[in-house]
């Protein structure tokens, strides 16, 4: 009984916001100061016909794809790779490789703010869309790397092995066995990275000053005024960006939960 009421109160947690969201994107700004928890009295598209006219929202939705679309693969591919190298290498070097990067998922992004902006700034790299991608990549991997060493450690060695008698070598292995068998894994990684990078406000705030360079999440704040929120257009660009995530979450679920489960059990 308490289990149940554990998880009926989590599933209101979490559908209670998402309801009022899409609710209010579906009112007027009255309408929802009037009544922001009940249901659209005169459902409209307005708020969705402002945000996709708008010119701004398509080039910050132009630059968050390109940010995630080179940010995910590359930190997929060397996440993989490393994740690789603990798998395979003696206990101590992999342990002393795995630990590098676990300490990467222990400092606080907050902890190291200033030095990387003082660094993107004498390389030229602020207000560049290479640099958010250089720093989405660096921040990322160590959970990507987290992630797929867990996978890729409860690998059968007779795999490595019999692909070393027919005479592959490391990046052959990696390839041609690794790879192919690690692709629930791998979904499942992509998809916290692809939430992890479509979501990011921090870096576009504190890298990205030029309006021509923003990202989604950074263009959101328009919606914010010192005085007065437009709530229901802010509701509509949440809408709107949540979509890609939505749809790829929907695509990849069941590679996602065979990722997730795979190498929690060994054997």
């Amino acid at each position: 009984m308490s289990r149940r009421l554990i998880l009926a109160v989590y599933t209101l947690l979490i559908t209670v916001p998402i309801l009022v969201i899409v609710g209010g994107s579906l009112k007027t700004t009255r309408e929802l100061f009037a009544s922001p928890f009940g249901l659209p009295a005169n459902p409209t598209l307005d708020n969705y016909a402002t945000v996709l006219s708008e010119q701004e929202l398509l080039r910050v939705l132009g630059n968050s794809a390109l940010v995630v679309s080179v940010s995910v693969p590359v930190t997929l591919l060397l996440g993989s790779l490393v994740a690789f190298a603990v798998a395979r290498l003696p206990k101590w070097p992999s342990a002393l490789l795995f630990g590098v990067f676990a300490i990467g998922l222990a400092v606080p992004a907050q902890a190291i703010m200033i030095p990387q902006y003082v660094q993107f700034d004498r390389l030229g790299l602020r207000n560049s869309l290479t640099g958010l991608i250089l720093v989405d990549v660096v921040v990322t991997l160590p959970v990507a790397v987290f992630i797929l060493a867990g996978f890729m450690r409860t690998l059968p060695p007779e795999l490595y092995e019999a692909a070393e008698i027919d005479g592959a070598g490391p990046w052959a292995t990696f390839r041609r066995i690794a790879v192919p068998v690690s692709y629930p894994s791998l979904a499942a990684t992509a998809i916290f990275l692809l939430v992890m990078h479509w979501n990011d406000l921090l870096y576009p705030l504190l890298f990205i000053d030029d309006p021509e360079k923003r990202t989604l999440p950074l263009a959101l704040l328009d919606f914010q005024g010192e005085y007065l929120t437009d709530y229901p257009l802010l509701f509509t660009g949440v809408v709107v960006a949540s979509l890609p995530m939505v749809l790829a979450y929907a695509f990849l679920q069941r590679h996602f939960v065979a990722g997730i489960t795979a190498g929690a059990v060994k054997g």
